[in-house]
């Protein structure tokens, strides 16, 4: 079957990119892993014995960074609607996390106390299909960034972070605020993995205040 001309540019993208051949070879699963390496050289949100929720983790590059940085003392839960393959260090959650039953299985694994507040750190790097349509896929996008928002104003301990990313556009200052609202600090990081020509963004967020 003859590939499409945006399929074979895809691969021939892939095949030249640096970060896919590096995660080959050091093991990651994805090219994605060296953007939250890089978020955490410069905003230090992983260090041993923490509680990290990975958010639309698949295939599972951003849960394998955090499961080696939180050690045997820390504990990572991968939520995805995907299968995932077994991760060593982490545990998984096949589901939409927004769902009342696979919440309440998140919840549990958290052994959240009463109010539901068990995790460090909430991480997302969920993007929707493309389109190709802006006005279709920025307000996408924008409602998952909302959903790991609420997300994480449901499970995080008083003092914890939230990493996730957003795509430059409509919604974009509005999330921003809203997060300054609830953070003690916010920053936006734009890591040298993310290509060029993406309008990705990532929101590090820390120092969450309840209530």
């Amino acid at each position: 079957m003859k590939r499409s001309k945006s399929s074979q540019r895809w691969l021939d993208r892939q095949a030249s990119d640096p970060y896919v051949r590096r995660s080959k070879a050091e093991g990651y699963r994805s090219r994605a892993a060296y953007k939250l390496l890089e978020i955490d050289r410069k905003d230090r949100l992983l260090r041993p014995g923490l509680c990290v929720v990975d958010l639309g983790a698949a295939p599972g590059g951003w849960a394998q960074v955090a499961a080696q940085a939180v050690g045997r003392r820390g504990r990572v839960l991968a939520l995805d609607l995907l299968e995932i393959a077994p991760i060593d260090g982490a545990d998984i959650i096949t589901g939409d996390f927004h769902d009342d039953a696979v919440l309440a299985q998140a919840l549990d694994w958290l052994g959240a106390d009463r109010a539901g507040r068990g995790a460090d750190l909430v991480l997302s790097d969920m993007a929707p299909n493309v389109s190709g349509m802006r006005a279709v896929d920025q307000p996408r996008s924008m409602l998952l960034v909302e959903l790991a928002m609420d997300f994480a104003e449901r499970v995080l301990k008083p003092g914890g972070d939230l990493v996730v990313k957003a795509f430059q556009g409509t919604g974009f200052d509005e999330a921003l605020r809203a997060l300054r609202g609830r953070f003690d600090k916010v920053v936006c990081r734009k890591p040298e993995a993310s290509r060029s020509q993406s309008r990705e963004t990532y929101f590090v967020a820390k120092g969450f205040r309840v209530g």
